[in-house]
């Protein structure tokens, strides 16, 4: 008897819900595997891993801390991913955002409020994150290009735009030489949410964000026109949606979102730019889009586990003597089983008997 995938005559709904649980569970079972091989009590390190980050307030504001980026982002990229709309370069996104931000929070005057300096910023991240993202959406409109590879490649750009802001024109004068910009005032600051924590204001944004990305993409007819148009190219041709503004539309929401989640970042609990503003956080939403399935209830959920990656990662680091990377290693399981458990959506595995002198396999 040999396995063989049979095509479904229509995708599983029930696979399509079960398909990350299935992918979360086996990430955990393979994070066991590879704590035996190098040489941990799986047990042990399990705990550590996953049950330290929030064994007290502090550890789960930290979660939540950690989740808002995701958040933002993972959001703006469904909304493209339901459109066929390829947009990998958030990090990028990110970063322009935060560097926006930066710029104007560095320029406010000590007399700013707080109750029209945030929205100045949110509007500045937005806009960063949106140019950078209009680029790929230009390039694809206008010349066909693909806005993956177009925007994956702008991510390496606005590092190094980064880079020479702190390093050069932006660099504190007495920051011991580090590269980073001063500190920015407290009005260009998100209040604290929780006395004692770093959890602010920007994780009540995020959740603002969702539901309004909901309301969009589940209760608004252009969410429709969207989602038409990544099921059925051609219907939506023969509706006359356009294919154009599609594109812009996908590519700006990430790229806005993006930008959003740099300014939280910078606005938030680092309170200025710095070369390592680049975190990963916008390679590491486009799992958490696909783990929350493209629905904003989902990427809410999806936001947690990932960012209990990353908080997993630092009490490795500390208690294991491992590197903090080993979170890249949840990551890497957790991408590679959700895409094996999407198979069984459209695919069912059979047993059949192969019938090697007709070569053809004979279904049990």
């Amino acid at each position: 008897m040999w396995p063989r995938l049979e095509r479904r005559a229509e995708a599983s709904a029930r696979m399509r819900v079960l398909s990350p649980l299935i992918a979360v569970t086996l990430t955990i079972i393979g994070g066991l595997a590879v704590f035996a091989l190098l040489g941990k009590n799986p047990l042990s390190a399990f705990t550590i891993f996953f049950i330290n980050p929030v064994h007290d307030l502090y550890g789960v504001s930290e979660l939540l801390l950690k989740a808002t980026p995701l958040m933002l982002i993972g959001v703006g990229l469904a909304i493209g991913y339901r459109a066929n709309v390829w947009n990998i370069g958030a990090e990028g996104q990110f970063i322009l955002g935060a560097v926006f931000a930066s710029g104007v929070a560095l320029q406010l005057p000590e007399s700013a409020s707080r109750w029209w300096a945030l929205p100045v910023l949110a509007l500045a991240g937005a806009i960063g994150g949106g140019l950078w993202a209009a680029i790929p959406a230009f390039l694809r409109t206008r010349f066909r290009t693909n806005e993956i590879l177009v925007s994956l490649m702008l991510v390496y750009i606005a590092q190094f735009v980064a880079s020479w802001l702190v390093y050069g024109p932006w660099k504190d004068p007495q920051g011991f030489n580090f590269p980073q910009t001063r500190l920015f005032a407290d009005a260009a600051l998100f209040p604290v949410l929780v006395e004692g924590t770093r959890l602010n204001a920007a994780f009540m944004l995020a959740l603002a964000t969702l539901l309004g990305a909901y309301v969009f993409m589940q209760r608004s007819f252009h969410g429709f026109q969207m989602q038409v148009a990544g099921q059925t190219e051609h219907a939506a041709r023969y509706a006359g949606f356009s294919a154009a503004r599609t594109v812009w539309a996908g590519l700006l929401a990430g790229g806005t979102m993006a930008g959003l989640a740099g300014m939280s970042e910078v606005a938030g609990p680092m309170g200025q730019l710095t070369a390592q503003i680049s975190t990963g956080y916008g390679f590491a939403a486009i799992i958490v889009a696909f783990v929350g399935r493209l629905h904003p209830l989902g990427i809410f959920f999806a936001s947690l586990l990932m960012a209990l990656l990353y908080l997993g990662g630092e009490q490795a680091q500390q208690h294991l003597n491992l590197p903090a990377s080993i979170s890249n290693v949840f990551q890497g399981m957790l991408l590679f089983f959700l895409l094996a458990s999407d198979l069984f959506i459209t695919y069912r595995l059979r047993w059949a008997t192969p019938n090697f002198g007709r070569r053809a396999w004979m279904p049990r």
